[in-house]
């Protein structure tokens, strides 16, 4: 087999990237360990900036986002039971849309194969082959069978386990990275969001945030303790926390239902430098990870995805510069993501080692934030997503 581009993992990365890469005419293949099945039921994230809406929209698949996804102009930050509203909206002229991943992921598996891309699923020992040349290598087993494919280049958006960053020489790349003391306990259910934006809370309990999948699914989180297990969290337990870190008139009216879902998320910031190596590049989660506070992880993968496609679709046009800068481009908007998520973390949980002056530092920032034009600005501007590059 052979295609121009080789990508690794049918996540959303790997998947709109096909997309945009088949709307400029590239051929490509998907090669994914896991079955579509197994993609599709990974519980994500389901805020979308603008400069994502739009990506989805020059992929081809953005019909059922509009017609199902939910517009917020603003999202509010509860303190000591009071309500602060940050208007989007007003402060930057754009607004966020609600849209789960995995409804995004089955659009873009819709997409592909409606237009006959190939996908590879169950793919096993999959690995990657003489990426410092011009004819990398993909080889996988599967059904008890060696398969191969060269590409001109290999995508890597496999993830933060995947293949292909393991297989950069640690000599050649170097590591950032920062473990929060603490996870964010997620529970999904057939319930109505208990406020109509999102709502992110900070409690002497800790850390809560109430967000939505739709007018009828709602995805609830807790800060809770690294060394907590799924299985130390009923139901029951979950709704009596939630309740307790909610302000008072929406803890009166919240409706709670069984889970469909539960998960622990630890916190972490990941990035790592160079995301080129040769032939190969790193995009998504594969390169980087930032803690869910801000709402990044999705959005910033779309953006790599659009600027490593734009720079393949120039290799293709007769120029080298796109894939020559694309490490650069993509990290200079990794690493503002990053210090706002850092950032929206720090603001909002609760630390064990915090201490009095740290605590108090805390509600300074806070009380400067909503008392300051120009500080909800910076953070609006952020929340809805900085320009693709600039």
């Amino acid at each position: 087999m052979r295609t121009q581009v080789a990508i690794i993992g049918a996540g959303p990365s790997g998947l709109l990237l096909g997309a945009l890469l088949h709307k400029a005419g590239i051929d490509n293949v998907i090669v994914e360990r896991h079955s579509g099945e197994y993609v599709l039921g990974r519980i994500r994230a389901g805020v979308l900036e603008q400069v994502a809406v739009d990506l989805i929209d020059e992929a081809g698949v953005g019909t059922r986002m509009h017609a199902e996804g939910l517009p917020h102009e603003g999202f509010f930050i509860h303190v000591g039971g009071e309500r602060h509203r940050i208007d989007l909206k007003a402060l930057t002229g754009k607004c966020v849309t609600v849209y789960g991943q995995t409804e995004i992921t089955r659009d873009l598996m819709d997409h592909r194969r409606a237009i006959g891309r190939t996908t590879v699923y169950e793919a096993e020992q999959v690995a990657i082959h003489d990426y410092g040349g011009a004819r990398p290598r993909v080889s996988w087993q599967q059904g008890g069978q060696r398969a191969e494919i060269e590409a001109d280049f290999i995508a890597g958006c496999d993830g933060f386990h995947g293949v292909c960053r393991a297989s950069v020489p640690a000599s050649a790349i170097a590591h950032h990275e920062k473990i929060y003391p603490f996870g964010w306990m997620g529970l999904l259910a057939d319930v109505p969001p208990v406020h109509h934006e999102l709502m992110y809370g900070t409690t002497e309990r800790g850390f809560m945030l109430a967000s939505m999948r739709s007018n009828t699914r709602s995805r609830y989180y807790v800060q809770c303790s690294l060394s907590d297990k799924v299985e130390d969290w009923s139901d029951e337990r979950f709704w009596a926390e939630f309740r307790a870190r909610l302000p008072a008139d929406d803890a009166a009216r919240l409706v709670t239902g069984p889970s469909i879902e539960k998960s622990i998320a630890p916190l972490r910031s990941f990035v790592v430098e160079p995301l080129r190596f040769g032939r190969l590049f790193l995009a998504g989660d594969a390169g980087h990870i930032v803690p869910p506070t801000g709402a990044k992880g999705l959005n910033l993968a779309a953006t790599d995805v659009a600027l490593l496609s734009r720079a393949i679709a120039e290799f293709y046009r007769g120029s080298t510069s796109g894939i020559d800068h694309y490490s650069q481009r993509a990290l200079a908007r990794i690493w503002k993501a990053e210090r706002f998520s850092w950032w929206m973390t720090q603001l909002l949980h609760q630390f064990p080692d915090q201490g009095s002056f740290n605590a108090k530092m805390q509600r300074a920032e806070l009380d400067y934030l909503f008392t300051s034009a120009a500080a909800q600005k910076v953070l609006a501007e952020n929340y809805v997503g900085l320009p693709l590059e600039g």
